[in-house]
Parts: structure tokens; C-alpha cells; sequence
């Protein structure tokens, strides 16, 4: 079964209608069979996004406790991985969120990743060497 990344921006647009890529990222979930993985950090920025609402945090909860998508739990190496790639490309500047995202790709070998954030992920490389595959 595929695996794929979840990214604070798609997150938040499939959970908010005023979103402008709201409509593309909800066709996306509806037609995707397999698993959406994410991380914590991620989980955290898309509540902060979405604190002008408190229906809109409840939802965001509800989803993951559904099921749209597994949290990945950080290990202490994982940590010290999304740390060192902050340094890595701190001119582009790589946030919290995005490097556990980048750690988890290396740690389950996952190249796919639903993100708004091209300029970033197509910057990123797992393990310094592979692209991600971006998607919606």
C-alpha cells in the first residue's frame, strides 16, 4: 500500500473552505487509497493556522482521530535528524514541521508528499540525494 507525507498547508486547506486549493486537496483525499502519515509538529502548526476557529481546531482533532492520517511519534534520533537539516538548509529556511517531515521520508523511505510548500520540497532531498514527489 502507498505511503504519502501530510503538510501543515494541505492539511489546512482541506479543512478550510475559504482556502484557495481547498477543492483540489478534497478530490485528492477522496480518490487516494493508502496511507497519509505526518507528524506531530505538522499537527501543532495546522491548529495554530487554524485557531481563528475553534470548530475548525475540533475538526482538525476529529480527522486525526478518524483516521486521515497517522501520527508518526519522533524518536530522539529523529529529533537530532530534523535539527541537523534546519542547519542544512537554513537559507531557504527549512521550519520545524517541514524537517520532521524530511526525517520521517528518510527513516520509512518515503518520497511522496502532499504540499503547498513547493519552493521548499523541491529544495529538500532525503538523504541529500532524492527528490520528493509532490502532490496534490
Amino acid at each position: 500500500m502507498r505511503n504519502v507525507l501530510l503538510d501543515t498547508g494541505v492539511l489546512v486547506a482541506l479543512l478550510d473552505k475559504s482556502e484557495r486549493n481547498h477543492e483540489s486537496c478534497v478530490v485528492f483525499f477522496k480518490d487516494f487509497r493508502g496511507n497519509i502519515l505526518t507528524t506531530e509538529p505538522v499537527l501543532t502548526e495546522a491548529l495554530y493556522l487554524l485557531s481563528h476557529s475553534t470548530k475548525a481546531q475540533r475538526v482538525c482533532i476529529e480527522f486525526i482521530l478518524k483516521g486521515g492520517t497517522s501520527l508518526i511519534p519522533q524518536s530522539a534520533e529523529s529529533l537530532a535528524r530534523a535539527a541537523a537539516l534546519m542547519g542544512k538548509y537554513k537559507d531557504i529556511p527549512m521550519d520545524f514541521a517541514d524537517a520532521t517531515l524530511v526525517a520521517l521520508a528518510e527513516e520509512m523511505n518515503v518520497p511522496d508528499i502532499l504540499t503547498l510548500d513547493k519552493r521548499g520540497f523541491n529544495a529538500y532531498r532525503i538523504r541529500g540525494k532524492t527528490p520528493f514527489i509532490i502532490l496534490p
